[in-house]
């Protein structure tokens, strides 16, 4: 089992930038695939982006693809998105989420593929 802790959110101008984290409990980080999603109010949950256990394949959403980076530190447990370009369309709670199955785009593109679940950090894009 692990637990997983997001920060980093905030408010920030158009064209600005942020940097998410998510801090994970426990030994075996390094064999988690880790996924980040966004759920604006009133819409349903999305995937943002996905990152390998191993930390040599990532995957992004269209919307964010060029803008945001996933990117994981196993020696310290963490998963990070660095988000680029911010605009209003991007406010929302960002998820992280930790998978322990065999890495897939089709499976880890929707929510129903992952174990566990962070509480969210809250990033809100003025224009």
């Amino acid at each position: 089992q692990v637990q997983l802790v997001e920060s980093g959110g905030g408010l920030v101008q158009a064209g600005g930038s942020l940097r998410l984290s998510c801090a994970a409990s426990g030994r075996t980080f390094s064999s988690y695939n880790m996924g980040w999603f966004r759920q604006a109010p009133g819409k349903e949950r999305e995937f943002v982006a996905v990152i390998r256990r191993s930390g040599d394949i990532t995957y992004y959403a269209d919307s964010v693809k060029g803008r945001f980076t996933i990117s994981r530190d196993n020696a310290k447990n963490t998963v990070f998105l660095q988000m680029n370009s911010l605009n209003p369309e991007d406010t929302a709670a960002y998820y992280c989420a930790a998978d322990p199955g065999v890495f897939a785009y089709w499976r880890l593109s929707g929510a129903g593929g992952y174990a566990y679940w962070g509480q969210g950090t809250q990033v809100t894009v003025s224009s």
